[in-house]
């Protein structure tokens, strides 16, 4: 029998996995298609991944469903980290507009999504 604590992290991990895939192959189709210097490709993870954590915590998610898809999936497919480099890449470049820009629509969306995720989700799903 498998411990909590290692059927937990086992279920980050595999969330984690298919997280990273999705993120990577979502970001390099957008990233081919529109080729301009705003990172439409991470906005739109972040965005998508904003509004189903809302799904995830507004529809009651349980601990291995969000260990899975919160922690995990959600985790590795969103990336702060990538949207501050991101965006100081930007204003390196000079493109202090594109990156504001980004910047916003990244913050402002994400909450929005987030909240629109959840409402959605307490009205109409239950997990």
């Amino acid at each position: 029998m498998m411990s909590n604590t290692l059927g937990t992290l086992l279920l980050v991990s595999a969330g984690g996995f298919a997280g990273a895939v999705a993120r990577y192959w979502i970001g390099s189709r957008i990233a081919e298609r529109l080729k301009t210097s705003l990172p439409y490709g991470t906005l739109t993870v972040n965005l998508a991944g904003s509004f189903l954590l809302g799904v995830l915590w507004g529809g009651g998610a349980d601990g291995w469903l969000m260990a899975l898809l919160g922690s995990g999936f959600m985790g590795a497919f969103t990336t702060f980290s990538t949207l501050k480099l991101e965006s100081e890449a930007l204003l390196h470049r000079g493109e202090s507009r594109t990156a504001w820009l980004y910047m916003g629509l990244s913050y402002t969306l994400g909450l929005l999504l987030a909240y629109a995720g959840y409402i959605l989700s307490l009205t109409y799903i239950k997990l």
